[in-house]
């Protein structure tokens, strides 16, 4: 655990991963956990700070999420989000009641002076959500910012170093927000922003060699980010001890296979085991259209390929590895109870799955359990990672499977990678590729008429997604200029038999998903 820590406590907030992720952009080490947690547990992370975050419902109702009170009494500076700063006043003796005016969206608020404000200009902007309001604050408390409807929309005991805003300084749309989390965390809590990348990794590598000894690991590689920044980790403290088994499916972009496997053959040593099944996958899957279905079928089959060849070098001398980050640890059950996905899980296009019974480690090994993606970017480009791959958008679990509508062939999915590399090389040549968050095609299952030379066709309909995003719970269509789309579909259409038509996808998240399965 990092010297200096700064808590996270979530009452059930959507925006708790955010808050964390500004802490750490200050160059402070934070972690989350439950509002349910022991008191005695939060003593021992001797926190220089608490961050109270948003929540659901009333603070006054009798199920609404509550923290241990003794919280209020450990000395350290506390800030309360939202729910979190109704919280700390209802619970110190103020009075929280149902607002007949409700803030929804950006509020225009006046400040006053205050060391949680420093080098804040007033008035500012700031995003409110909110059906409750704080109406009487405790005894040695004072107000500091206000909005029209919102008697108090911040407010402070500098003493204590107990602060609560209303509204909420972790997202974009509150302007200013990241430096009032800085005034919080570096100025009122004094913090010294010691946590690097480059001591990351110096750390995590002299304690990786400290845990294996001269044992070997086997890790899952992927080719995403989490796997390959893993790999790299622990390439850089076992070496040869390391192997990295990648099993491609068949359903990855084009020439990514091929791209993963002398990414890592070159880059690093280490023993590199490459499985390909793209048969297998394809006789699974043939004649299946329902997409939960497809699913199913491609995470079944990529787990019995993998522990298959797995199952040919492990001999229960030798720990196993994964990617897991911090925010798989949240958002799988186990850890919502504060806990890491433990020995006998794995992470598997997206589900936790149980590593079998008669497969023994020694133990399983997650060098990035405690990094945000961000995080593990950074890490990657300091290990000499290409950027291409550290960069690489987010990639669905079960790859092209669910951009393909319908029936999955070994003829749609050349079509669709065929196509999809056509826009990625377009968007990279004219450099529009910056100003997305995620672009791909989707083979959708329709077909046109059209007209090719002298000859009607009857071919596939290919859509194109683009989205813009800063945490993908919501996502805008991307405005991509109409010459850079006309450009994508001529060359599609030319290049990739069996094309000949493109339409766009502007439907924004929601309604819409991302993806289209």
């Amino acid at each position: 655990m990092a010297k200096e820590t700064i808590l996270v406590i979530d009452f059930g907030g959507q925006y708790n991963q955010l808050i964390a992720r500004r802490v750490r952009e200050a160059s402070v080490y934070c972690e989350i956990i439950p509002c349910s947690t022991d008191i005695e547990r939060i003593k021992e992370y001797n926190p220089k700070g608490i961050i109270f975050t948003g929540g659901p419902g009333s603070v006054y109702e009798e199920e609404a999420p509550k923290v241990d009170e003794r919280v209020f009494e450990l000395g350290v500076p506390i800030l309360g989000i939202c729910y979190g700063a109704q919280l700390m006043s209802h619970v110190l003796g103020g009075k929280v009641i149902s607002a007949t005016a409700r803030e929804y969206g950006q509020f225009e608020i006046e400040m006053k002076s205050s060391k949680i404000f420093e080098g804040i200009s007033t008035p500012n902007v700031c995003l409110m959500s909110h059906t409750d309001k704080i109406v009487e604050l405790p005894e040695g408390f004072r107000v500091i910012a206000t909005t029209a409807n919102c008697p108090v929309a911040a407010y402070e005991n500098e003493e204590k170093k107990f602060y609560g805003v209303q509204f909420h300084p972790e997202v974009n749309h509150t302007r200013f927000g990241k430096e009032l989390l800085k005034n919080f965390v570096l100025g009122i809590c004094g913090c010294s922003g010691d946590w690097k990348m480059d001591s990351f990794i110096d750390e995590t590598v002299t304690a990786l060699r400290e845990q294996i000894g001269d044992k070997q690991v086997i890790l899952g590689l992927s080719g995403g980010v989490d796997s390959s920044v893993a790999a790299g980790l622990l390439s850089r403290a076992i070496g040869k001890n390391l192997t990295c088994v990648f099993v491609d499916q068949g359903l990855m972009r084009k020439n990514e296979g091929d791209f993963v496997e002398q990414t890592f053959t070159k880059l690093f040593d280490m023993n590199f085991v490459r499985v390909n099944c793209q048969k297998v996958f394809l006789e699974k899957l043939k004649g299946v259209t329902d997409p939960e279905r497809k699913r199913h079928i491609i995470g079944d089959e990529f787990y019995n390929a993998f522990w298959d060849e797995i199952k040919t070098r492990a001999g229960g001398d030798a720990f196993f590895a994964q990617g897991t980050i911090y925010p798989d640890r949240i958002e799988s059950g186990k850890g919502k109870l504060g806990k890491t996905a433990g020995s006998d899980v794995i992470k598997t296009h997206h589900n936790q799955r149980e590593i079998p019974k008669d497969i023994k480690f020694l133990g399983v090994i997650e060098p990035l359990k405690d990094l945000f993606k961000d995080e593990v970017r950074a890490v990657g480009e300091k290990l000499g990672i290409p950027h291409e791959l550290v960069w690489r958008q987010p990639f669905p679990g079960p790859g092209l499977g669910v951009r393909i509508i319908g029936e999955i062939t070994a003829e749609k999915i050349r079509i669709l990678q065929d196509a999809d590399f056509v826009l990625r090389d377009e968007m990279a040549k004219n450099g529009y590729e910056k100003n997305l968050s995620q672009f791909f095609c989707v083979f959708t299952g329709s077909k046109s008429v059209g007209v090719m030379g002298d000859h009607r066709t009857y071919e596939n309909v290919i859509a194109i997604r683009a989205v813009t995003t800063d945490d993908f719970m919501t996502a805008d269509w991307a405005r991509i200029p109409y010459d850079i789309l006309a450009a994508v579909s001529n060359r599609i259409t030319n290049e990739v038999d069996g094309v000949n038509r493109i339409v766009y996808d502007i439907t924004s998240k929601p309604p819409g998903t991302v993806e289209w399965e």
